[in-house]
């Protein structure tokens, strides 16, 4: 995460986001990881005023940016939406503790008076795809349903089985599959996890929405599956927050929420 200091105050938080166009770009990036050319086409904005004010939102720790795992020469922005929240809520701390934001409760969830139905997608669907489906399922209590599929499926890496053992969760029966095997399912949202995928994404039934979550492959660049291990912990704390926030996001899409 680029930072120019751990914490912000919040009349510079504010300040950061409160130009319009800086506010476009985080929410643009709330709903995917985007590229600076998409950026630029959804903003209405010449590159250069899309970079800048892309190093400003991450010079504040907003807004971080990683290469593509597709093309070297691509770079994936993505907001820190949990930073986000932790600076919104300090700010409406720091004016009144009355405003301090709070978490969402459990509620409900549907669309169109079913079950959400999401799907995450990766290359493989041995590693981050499998621990997305897992987390959603089991964070959701089983109010969404989740399903994962691959584009070159391989067998389930044991240290995605051993990194969701550690958080209670067994998914060491899982079966990988192809994206073929889920092509003519309904989903409400799709979501792809590695740049490669998301290339060669086909187009869904029903016009779900669609999201990136650039996110590297956790068993590249390891020789051992011990070696590797450190980075799959970081994908499932990554994983753990993205799809915290994705329940977060269709609960108040829910009709019973918003006639509540």
């Amino acid at each position: 995460m680029d930072r120019d200091a751990t914490d912000l105050s919040p009349l510079r938080f504010l300040h950061t986001v409160g130009d319009p166009k800086r506010w476009h770009l985080l929410v643009e990036l709330s709903r995917s990881d985007r590229r600076v050319g998409e950026l630029t086409d959804l903003s209405g904005m010449p590159q250069n005023l899309v970079s800048y004010h892309l190093a400003e939102l991450r010079r504040a720790g907003l807004v971080s940016s990683r290469r593509s795992s597709a093309d070297g020469r691509d770079t994936y922005y993505r907001v820190d939406l949990a930073r986000c929240a932790e600076q919104l809520s300090g700010a409406g701390d720091a004016l009144h503790p009355g405003l301090r934001l709070r978490p969402f409760t459990t509620d409900t969830i549907t669309i169109r008076g079913r079950a959400p139905r999401v799907l995450f997608l990766c290359t493989g669907n041995s590693a981050r795809s499998q621990i997305a489906e897992a987390l959603l399922q089991t964070r959701s209590d089983g109010a969404i349903e989740a399903r994962s599929a691959g584009s070159h499926p391989k067998t389930l890496h044991p240290n995605a089985v051993r990194v969701m053992a550690e958080r209670g969760i067994d998914i060491s029966e899982r079966a990988t599959k192809h994206l073929h095997r889920v092509a003519r399912t309904r989903f409400d949202r799709v979501i792809t996890l590695c740049d490669k995928v998301r290339e060669i994404c086909p187009e869904w039934p029903g016009q779900p929405t669609t999201s990136h979550w650039s996110m590297p492959d956790p068993a590249a660049g390891a020789d051992t599956d011990e070696g590797s291990y450190p980075a799959f912990v970081r994908t499932a704390d990554e994983l753990e927050t993205r799809v915290a926030l994705l329940i977060a996001e269709l609960t108040a899409q829910s009709p019973e929420r918003r006639a509540s």
